[in-house]
């Protein structure tokens, strides 16, 4: 019998329930898939606490990697036997094993295993849609990314290097400090004995980032619209400390600056993009220009224990369950 993580009512980490649960066979343009390697994801706590709403009762997880083991009817892009990656709904990834729409699926290249994938898809795809699609940046640009030495920030760093841009990321720990410097973060800032306002400008001459990157939210927001230049832009592309509010008045004070809340599902909805995108990344992975950082590992049966790991913030790199 398969099992799952599933959430009768929204909560802590407390909610959530390993629980036997049927699976059956795929329907038309639905796959079975056995998975390998689960991603843990800070957006996995917004659907449990109910941030972002869920119908109940609840699977959880948007991201995994594993082995096609059927196929319905009209499903062509990918075969029984197939490792196979994806990030996105329905929600259900908490799971040994799952029928799910075969669109998302994602066939993983020779050099690119089921654990690496569920640690990378979602925060690798984030990162290649902020680099490569929010703003045209140019090597030489330096810019502003919190929480440096996370899933994301990781991945970022690296592929930033490659681009020839120049990151200024934030910590919180000497330890997570030189871990983003090992992945090419070029300069740090430990937030909670510095301005990082006053050490961006610093670190420009006065001038402020074109871009920040901001992952954590209300608890920062302040700051990264103070570090921006003259009509820049702040992307916030996650809410871990809660969603920030926002006083349009507040931006023009700044200096006409721009704003934007992008979802990663807008950037991978159609197939040619997401390919696109998937096809870079695993390209870089592959060929070691980029390194992927599982520094947590767990049983999908101790999901409690991992999100308050990484709720309370002990987590760097990426974190998978290993079923």
């Amino acid at each position: 019998m398969a099992h799952a993580i599933r959430f009768h009512e929204t909560g802590g980490p407390d909610v959530m329930r390993w629980e036997e649960v049927p699976v059956g066979d795929p329907g038309p343009g639905e796959v079975r898939i056995r998975h390998v390697a689960v991603g843990l994801n800070f957006a996995d706590t917004y659907f449990r606490s109910g941030l972002y709403p869920a119908p109940l009762p609840a699977g959880l997880g948007v991201e995994a990697a594993g082995v096609v083991e059927a196929v319905g009817e009209g499903v062509t892009h990918v075969a029984e036997g197939d490792s196979v990656t994806y990030t996105g709904s329905p929600l259900g990834a908490y799971s040994t094993e799952r029928v799910m729409p075969a669109g998302p699926l994602i066939k993983l290249p020779d050099g690119i295993s089921c654990e690496s994938a569920a640690a990378m898809t979602m925060r690798g795809l984030t990162s290649a849609y902020l680099l490569r699609r929010i703003h045209p940046l140019k090597p030489g640009d330096t810019v502003l990314l919190h929480a440096a030495a996370g899933g994301v920030g990781l991945i970022f760093c690296q592929w930033a290097k490659l681009l020839g841009i120049n990151v200024i990321g934030t910590v919180s720990s000497e330890e997570k400090a030189e871990i983003a410097r090992a992945h090419g973060c070029d300069h740090i800032i430990h937030y909670r004995r510095e301005d990082v306002a006053e050490r961006v400008r610093e670190l420009t001459d006065g001038a402020g980032v074109p871009v920040v990157f901001d992952s954590v939210g209300k608890d920062t927001v302040a700051g990264s619209m103070a570090s921006l230049r003259r009509r820049g832009l702040l992307v916030c592309f996650g809410t871990a400390s809660g969603v920030p509010p926002l006083d349009a008045m507040q931006l023009a004070l700044h200096g006409s600056l721009f704003v934007t809340r992008p979802a990663l599902a807008d950037y991978i909805a159609e197939p040619a993009e997401r390919d696109a995108l998937a096809s870079e990344l695993f390209g870089h992975v592959a060929s070691g220009r980029i390194k992927i950082q599982i520094n947590q590992r767990y049983s999908l049966q101790d999901a409690v224990h991992a999100h308050r790991d990484l709720e309370a913030g002990r987590t760097t790199g990426s974190s998978v369950f290993v079923l």
